[in-house]
């Protein structure tokens, strides 16, 4: 299992800056703060790591240059404010990159940019070109664009996909806690740090109760979830304290910062990381209990045979969500069939599939290559 004496052998690191760190807790950008995390950044370069910058803090700097005291809540103005921050945050990270002689490339992404499977290809290609000619990718929501349909909803969940896309060693998430605490430590002075643990530990989901402030829109619950996203790719994640000084050199050292969460099990193959990152699906297929069992212990195909009900209008190629009856997702994959055909042939053995339809393209509702467990 990954422990923090590995950390000094990863090679490839996503690190997030939330908004409350970047921007005084809403007072403007301080670039005071900056300045070092970006030293250490240069730092970790110099030494051979290819890192990507995950950055949180336009509409948070926006709001700063407005004089705007609270998040606005209409669309239209946090697209407005993520317009008029998005200069200033990027400018302070060239500048200070430059400084080191690096250059930053700005990378704007939304949901749909890791959900269609060529744009994702094309991201990957591209962020993966930047690494390898030695620029850092800056990274941040495509805010001023992107709908309630089109969002990640948090720039946590974004690192995370990010680091699934990058198949990164190390996710850090730098945050004004000093990590993930067994209650929340506003509230509770029994609270003790949680040095590392299994993203799948139950007690985790107790411990992550903290709440985000009126500046970001994450919290150690959006953290965990983000761990355990990063751990669908053997991507192990440190929640860490950005205030606390030279943070990211000692995380570099493998020394006791912030929470450890590491994966379960190792990476999984790309086509199917893909699937678990994606954040919504087409459609859901109900299987019965025989069906839940052939996919988790014996690691089979999804048959037709095997779904009792098909919801949702997809495509063929489209991911769809395997459900048990309770409605509990099993896993999702590429399906087969588009859901008239899917309705006509459920339940149905994979040879009546000709006499129904009057064609066979697959025996299978979903080949095991294209299915991933939830």
């Amino acid at each position: 299992m990954f422990q923090r004496h590995h950390i000094p052998g990863t090679r490839r690191w996503v690190v997030k800056i939330g908004s409350a760190l970047l921007t005084r807790d809403g007072a403007g950008l301080d670039t005071d703060m900056l300045a070092p995390w970006i030293s250490q950044m240069a730092t970790q370069r110099a030494a051979g790591r290819e890192l990507v910058l995950v950055s949180s803090g336009a509409v948070a700097q926006g709001m700063a240059r407005m004089g705007w005291r609270q998040r606005p809540q209409a669309l239209h103005e946090l697209q407005a404010a993520a317009a008029i921050g998005q200069m200033g945050l990027i400018r302070a990270y060239e500048d200070g990159f430059s400084r080191h002689g690096l250059h930053t490339a700005q990378v704007l992404l939304t949901r749909d940019d890791l959900v269609d499977r060529k744009r994702y290809l094309n991201a990957r290609s591209t962020l993966r070109t930047l690494l390898t000619i030695g620029v850092v990718p800056v990274v941040n929501e495509n805010d001023t664009v992107a709908t309630d349909e089109l969002r990640f909803g948090d720039n946590d969940t974004l690192a995370a996909l990010v680091a699934n896309l990058l198949e990164a060693d190390l996710l850090i998430l730098l945050t004004d806690q000093d990590g993930l605490f067994s209650a929340n430590p506003r509230t509770d002075p029994e609270a003790q740090l949680i040095d590392s643990a299994r993203v799948d530990d139950p007690q985790l989901d107790r411990a992550a109760g903290g709440s985000s402030g009126g500046v970001g829109t994450g919290g150690m619950v959006t953290k965990l979830r983000a761990s355990r996203l990063a751990a669908r790719s053997g991507c192990a994640t440190v929640i860490a304290p950005g205030r606390r000084g030279e943070c990211l050199t000692q995380i570099a050292g493998g020394g006791d910062m912030g929470s450890l969460l590491v994966p379960a099990q190792g990476p999984q193959a790309a086509r199917k990381r893909w699937l678990a990152g994606h954040l919504s699906v087409s459609g859901r297929l109900v299987l019965d209990d025989g069906a839940v069992r052939a996919l988790r212990e014996g690691g089979r195909s999804l048959l037709a045979v095997g779904v009792t009900a098909v919801y949702g209008h997809f495509a063929r190629g489209e991911v769809v969500a395997c459900v048990d009856r309770d409605g509990r997702e099993v896993a999702r994959g590429l399906v087969n069939y588009d859901a008239q055909d899917a309705i006509r042939i459920k339940g149905l053995p994979s040879s009546a599939f000709e006499g129904v339809l009057g064609f066979v393209d697959d025996d299978e509702l979903i080949h095991r290559d294209n299915l991933v467990l939830m």
